[in-house]
């Protein structure tokens, strides 16, 4: 029972299979950060969409002559001296210059943006403030929906989503507000492998595999 609880569970719980590919794909990017970047350097990165926690068991933050700025709607609390927290809009960054940033990081957040064209606009942002950038995304094609844990989701219609959010557990082992389940489904549009590279043209893409299938994609420009 405990497993199954943990396959279901949110990537915030730490024995949940989303925190074990969590746990992968930090690892992953640390491998190119300390490739890519010359420590005695001042390094400044944005977290867009980030938070505090993702870093936690990060050896980045530790860096003495780094600085995380997490930007989200809302203001974030973080805890570590290297992180501070901006309220901002990922689709409209017209508080950085072109280039402020040696890297923008992203996790999970451009397929929270309604449509396709504000996806446009945050990648377009990234690519502008940014001199270099990790971009990734849940895989719409992957059999199982990432935020609801559902065989298939994206592809039932609206009013059907809502029904089983609202009216059964299936979904994570919960029924879900009315309100909570409407936000989501309005929100969410997943990103394949082809937009995901009109988003972000050259960059290369890193694909994060589970029983032989791509569950997640990553939109990066680091050697």
């Amino acid at each position: 029972m405990q497993f199954i609880r943990n396959l279901f569970a949110s990537s915030d719980h730490p024995q949940s299979l989303g925190a074990k590919f969590r746990k992968q794909r930090l690892a992953k990017f640390e491998k190119l950060f300390f490739r890519n970047f010359r420590l005695e350097k001042p390094i400044r990165i944005l977290d867009v969409g980030g938070t505090d926690y993702f870093w936690k068991h990060s050896q980045i933050p530790q860096i003495p002559n780094l600085r995380i700025t997490l930007l989200n709607l809302h203001q974030e609390a973080p805890k570590h001296a290297n992180i501070e927290s901006v309220i901002g809009d990922a689709t409209h960054m017209p508080e950085f210059e072109e280039g402020s940033f040696d890297l923008v990081f992203s996790n999970s957040v451009i397929e929270h943006l309604y449509t396709y064209e504000n996806q446009e606009k945050m990648a377009k942002e990234i690519r502008r403030v940014g001199k270099k950038f990790f971009v990734q995304t849940p895989n719409r094609y992957f059999p199982v929906e990432a935020h609801y844990a559902l065989p298939f989701a994206q592809y039932l219609p609206d009013k059907w989503l809502f029904a089983l959010l609202t009216k059964t557990p299936l979904s994570r082992m919960k029924r879900w507000a009315p309100q909570d389940a409407e936000q989501y489904i309005k929100e969410i549009r997943l990103l394949n492998e082809k937009e995901l590279r009109a988003l972000f043209p050259g960059a290369k893409i890193l694909k994060e595999q589970f029983g032989g299938l791509t569950k997640s994609i990553t939109a990066h420009n680091l050697r």
